[in-house]
């Protein structure tokens, strides 16, 4: 009898605990199914949005891609005896996509893309082509490569844009003489002349016009680039003007510049000396352009008709194979381009434009004097690539 008041509260007490057992697996239970539907019905990841180096790059890789499928198609049309126009577009399209490579080549997020409308980047946008087709392919291509390449902020960037643009330019320019049909505009590439706030400020006086003094460190950029945007690019990309002095170049870059051009001009006047014909014109007229930014970037520095100017009377003359005119020619445009090209790297966007079309100026004048046409014209890095 005293036995059975002992047992009941521990069983009581046993079947409260199986009670609060259930109840804590029923809440665990409904906590998994809560936190299950939340997974179900969270949006799926989306592309991610491009910031303006990015849109710029992407345009670039597009362009070339499209030209690329463009002279592939023409080449679908061009009789087999045409051998020159043959070889001409499957070079472009061979270059067109090398530059695609180097530009980074087509984004790819890894998301699957539903939209039917949307194509791949470069993707043909008719099915048929034809040479004048490529030609306006180039054309467009060269003149975005260039506004961007005198925009963004990124210096390598900017550099890469414009050699692309370069070759663009060429490409255009040969293919529409084989054609017979219209091509690029020539390009009439001139060294802005320092005026306003940006004359160069007299030797010896304090220089707050943004060109450096003979007294200034050989170093010192000319001044200091604008801050970029929280996007990357130039604060006012649509600012940008043609026949401004650039921003940021030093005493020592633009003494450079004003030896080369003169030292090419000194060397292409000494072969016209003792030629005749139209090669002599031709030696002549490019001696007169070298003189002509030579003169101007010596304005620029501050330091023409100055003691300063390092202009000389005579300079040592590339030595070519068999006194060759057209290798000399090449040999000096090769350096000049590759000069101009690496200032476009160093120089402030908007105001870098005349660098980028003196760059261009050179990569056409090697094409004029029988240079192998080469993707990436002004840089040297790339030419093992090249001649592979």
């Amino acid at each position: 009898m005293d036995s059975c008041p002992r047992t009941a509260p521990s069983a009581r007490r046993a079947e409260r605990r199986r009670r609060a057992a259930g109840s804590v697996a029923l809440l665990l239970a409904a906590g998994l199914t809560a936190g299950c539907g939340v997974r179900l019905e969270a949006p799926p990841p989306a592309e991610p949005v491009p910031d303006a180096l990015e849109v710029v790059r992407r345009t670039a890789v597009s362009d070339a891609l499209l030209v690329a499928d463009r002279a592939e198609l023409a080449l679908e049309s061009v009789p087999v005896a045409q051998e020159r126009m043959i070889t001409e577009l499957s070079r472009v399209a061979a270059d067109s996509r090398t530059q695609a490579t180097e530009l980074g080549g087509v984004y790819d997020s890894g998301l699957a893309v539903d939209d039917p409308s949307v194509s791949p980047a470069g993707s043909p946008s008719q099915e048929i082509a034809e040479v004048p087709d490529v030609v306006q392919a180039l054309v467009d291509a060269a003149a975005r490569s260039r506004t961007a390449a005198g925009s963004t902020t990124d210096g390598p960037m900017a550099r890469l844009l414009a050699s692309v643009g370069a070759a663009q330019t060429v490409s255009a320019g040969r293919l529409a003489d084989l054609a017979d049909v219209a091509g690029p505009e020539p390009m009439d590439a001139q060294v802005p002349e320092p005026t306003g706030e940006g004359r160069a400020a007299e030797p010896g006086s304090p220089s707050g016009s943004g060109t450096p003094t003979p007294e200034q460190s050989e170093d010192a950029p000319t001044q200091d680039a604008p801050s970029e945007g929280a996007d990357g690019e130039s604060p006012d990309p649509d600012g940008q003007e043609d026949g401004v002095v650039p921003e940021g170049l030093t005493a020592k870059e633009l003494s450079s510049l004003v030896v080369t051009e003169d030292s090419a001009g000194y060397a292409m006047r000494l072969r016209a000396a003792i030629a005749d014909g139209s090669l002599r014109d031709r030696l002549l007229a490019r001696t007169r352009a070298h003189g002509d930014r030579a003169r101007g970037w010596a304005e620029v520095a501050g330091t023409q008709d100055t003691a300063q100017d390092p202009r000389r009377a005579a300079y040592a003359v590339p030595r070519v194979a068999e006194e060759n005119d057209k290798a000399l020619v090449r040999t000096l445009e090769d350096g000049l381009a590759t000069d101009y090209a690496t200032l476009v790297a160093r120089t402030a966007p908007g105001t870098r434009m005349v660098l980028v079309d003196l760059l261009v100026d050179s990569a056409v004048a090697l094409d004029d004097w029988g240079a192998e046409p080469a993707p990436f014209p002004g840089l040297p890095e790339q030419a093992g690539d090249d001649a592979g």
